[in-house]
């Protein structure tokens, strides 16, 4: 497993990227504006090390968060995203959204936080019980 980013939602992207560039002196290293989605995702680094990085989400037609609705999550690679979902579900972690795609999913720690898992290399072969299992909960 390999951590890889954690997700902040923003409700002004420009006022947000002169803070965590400008002041902060983070690296963009990617953009990319999902029109479909109505977002844009901009992941940020540290100077030198590009490992570990900040993904700021700006939802277009978001007017604002709540207190800590902005955190969004963690994200780790994992080597096999079923053996490791499998895993957890043995022992009694609810799979908030199931890797359906052989790809992404998504579980909370005990205190809520969402956790991303991401299948490295290319997604899996869609298998069951994981193709038609139904999201459970918010993640």
């Amino acid at each position: 497993m390999k951590y890889l980013h954690t997700m902040v939602r923003v409700s002004d992207l420009d006022a947000s990227l002169q803070f965590y560039i400008d002041a902060l002196g983070l690296v963009e290293h990617s953009r990319r504006d999902v029109e479909a989605g109505r977002f844009t995702l901009v992941f940020l680094h540290a100077p030198g090390d590009e490992e570990a990085q900040v993904e700021l989400t700006y939802n277009w037609d978001e007017s604002g968060y709540d207190s800590g609705r902005n955190f969004g999550h963690l994200a780790y690679h994992v080597d096999d995203i079923y053996a490791l979902c499998q895993h957890m579900k043995d022992q009694g972690i609810t799979i908030n959204r199931p890797p359906r795609d052989g790809r992404m999913a998504f579980v909370k720690s005990p205190d809520g936080i969402s956790i991303e898992l991401l299948q490295k290399g290319e997604a899996l072969p869609l298998v069951e019980p994981w193709l038609s299992m139904e999201n459970d909960g918010s993640w």
